[in-house]
C-alpha cells in the first residue's frame, strides 16, 4: 500500500479513472471521467495535473487522447489490477453491460433470504445501472455463481452497487436462494 495521501476529490478522479480504464486498450478522456463521477471536466482537468505530479497518471496528447492510471495509482487506492484476471459479467434487464465486471461480491444476511442483500463492487463505469433495475452476475470464475436481483441503490464514489438478492446459484447446486 501505497504512503500518498489523496483528498477525497483526488481518490474520486483517480477512482474512476482506474475502473473505467479496466479491460481498455485505450486512454480514458477527461469527460467520460466527469460525467461517470457527476462533475465539471474542468475539475477533473485540474485533478489530473495533480495526480500526474503524484506519478499516479499518464496524459496521452491527442484527439484519442486521455487518461492512463499508473501501477502505483492501484496502490495508492490499494486495489489489484484486473489484467489478464478472468471477468465476472454483468447483465443489466437481461442484457450483457459492456465493459463492466464484478470485482468483488459482499453478501449480507445470507441467514435471512428475505433480507439478503449483495455489495457488488464493480469496474466499468456504475452509470448504465439505475435504482430498480434487474441485474444478473455470473459466472464467477471460481465457483460458476450467478447471483440475480434489484438495485436498491449505486455509489459512484465506491463503484458499487447494492442488489436486493432474490436468487443465487451454482452449476452444481441449482437454486439456493
Amino acid at each position: 500500500m501505497s504512503d500518498i495521501q489523496l483528498s477525497s476529490s483526488q481518490d474520486r478522479v483517480l477512482t474512476a479513472l482506474v475502473n473505467l480504464a479496466e479491460g481498455r486498450d485505450a486512454p480514458v478522456q477527461g469527460r467520460e471521467i466527469a460525467d461517470a463521477i457527476d462533475r465539471n471536466a474542468g475539475t477533473v482537468r485540474n485533478r489530473m495535473g495533480s495526480l500526474r505530479t503524484l506519478g499516479l497518471v499518464e496524459g496521452v496528447a491527442g484527439p484519442d487522447g486521455g487518461y492512463i492510471p499508473t501501477d502505483a495509482a492501484y496502490d495508492a487506492l490499494g486495489i489489484e489490477r484486473l489484467d489478464d484476471a478472468a471477468t465476472t459479467p454483468v447483465e443489466r434487464e437481461g442484457a450483457p453491460v459492456e465493459d463492466v465486471t464484478v470485482a468483488e461480491i459482499d453478501l449480507s444476511s445470507v441467514a435471512n433470504p428475505e433480507l439478503c442483500r449483495a455489495e457488488l463492487v464493480i469496474r466499468g463505469s456504475v452509470g448504465p445501472f439505475d435504482t430498480g433495475d434487474h441485474v444478473t452476475v455470473g459466472p464467477t470464475p471460481a465457483t460458476g455463481l450467478r447471483l440475480s436481483g434489484t438495485v436498491d441503490a449505486t455509489n459512484v464514489d465506491g463503484n458499487t452497487l447494492l442488489v436486493r438478492v432474490d436468487g443465487m446459484e451454482t452449476p452444481a447446486s441449482g437454486s439456493a436462494a
